[in-house]
């Protein structure tokens, strides 16, 4: 099995006048780095006109599923019974994309064949993260 997970997803980007922009965003997650989510979006989806992408924790992703999860930069929650909300908080100003829940319990469930929830720890190569922070600073 590869090491990574790329999943398109359609996305909804949320409006200031609440009308949805339909999109395409890509869910990413990496054997590597056990404990994060990745997600990119298009340049339309973005002020500066380039590709957005956010990192966030796998656990968020999945309490959002059920119930409001998240007090920093990024809540996840759900939306009726098929739709999920992701809030993404940045000093510019609030981003709501909805996407289907499914679509991202399908995601979820392909991360935890790769890495099981729980074994995240014996995934993540806390020495060779330790130097690259050594080598940066």
């Amino acid at each position: 099995m590869s090491p990574v997970i790329d999943q398109a997803v359609r996305a909804g980007l949320i409006t200031s006048d609440a009308q949805v922009q339909d999109m395409t965003a890509v869910l990413s997650y990496r054997r590597d780095d056990p404990l994060a989510i990745r997600i990119c979006f298009p340049p339309r989806a973005s002020l500066a006109g380039s590709d957005v992408a956010w990192v966030f924790g796998r656990d968020l992703l999945a309490a959002g599923l059920d119930g409001p999860a998240g007090e920093g930069d990024v809540h996840v929650r759900p939306f009726g019974d098929d739709l999920t909300v992701l809030e993404f908080h940045a000093t510019v100003g609030t981003a709501m994309v909805r996407m289907e829940t499914a679509d991202l319990r399908r995601f979820l469930q392909r991360s935890y064949l790769l890495v099981p929830a729980g074994s995240e720890g014996s995934h993540w190569d806390v020495d060779g993260e330790l130097a690259a922070l050594l080598r940066q600073a």
